[in-house]
């Protein structure tokens, strides 16, 4: 006789939702949120390391100033980015990605999945009429 979590092929019927998280890698990051985090700072520290390396006449500035971006990225972005996620479900952070760039690029929300999301602002209305309805009283017809 199976137990009644477990399929004919012993295998297990559910999956707590913990086992479907990704792990948290450094500082509150998910392995994705940190590529991101790292990638950005790496940029941030490219443009910073450029116009240093011609001032200083070393070319040693770019690589230093990419490293120290993403040192600085990950700490400091890492510690913003896990205040901002709290209490936030897992995808909160692909979602808000979603929606800016739907906002601000919508020819770029296309190709990245923001098309569906709803961009819209303004009132809802119900297309009621605003006059109140009174039920008519049973028996009787006016």
């Amino acid at each position: 006789m199976a137990l009644p979590d477990t399929s004919r092929d012993d295998l297990v019927a559910f999956l707590p939702h913990r086992l479907n998280r990704q792990p948290v890698v450094v500082r509150g990051l998910t392995a994705d949120e940190l590529w991101i985090c790292a990638g950005l700072s790496a940029a941030a520290g490219l443009i910073a390391g450029l116009p240093l390396a011609w001032l200083t006449r070393s070319v040693a500035m770019v690589p230093t100033m990419i490293v120290a971006g993403i040192a600085a990225g990950v700490f400091i972005g890492g510690g913003l980015l896990r205040r901002q996620k709290r209490g936030r479900p897992d995808t909160w952070l692909y979602r808000q990605m979603q929606w800016q760039l739907a906002l601000r690029h919508p020819h770029w929300a296309v190709r990245f999945g923001g098309r569906g999301l709803v961009t819209r602002t303004g009132g809802w209305t119900t297309r009621r009429t605003s006059r109140i309805r009174r039920p008519r009283p049973r028996g009787r017809t006016p």
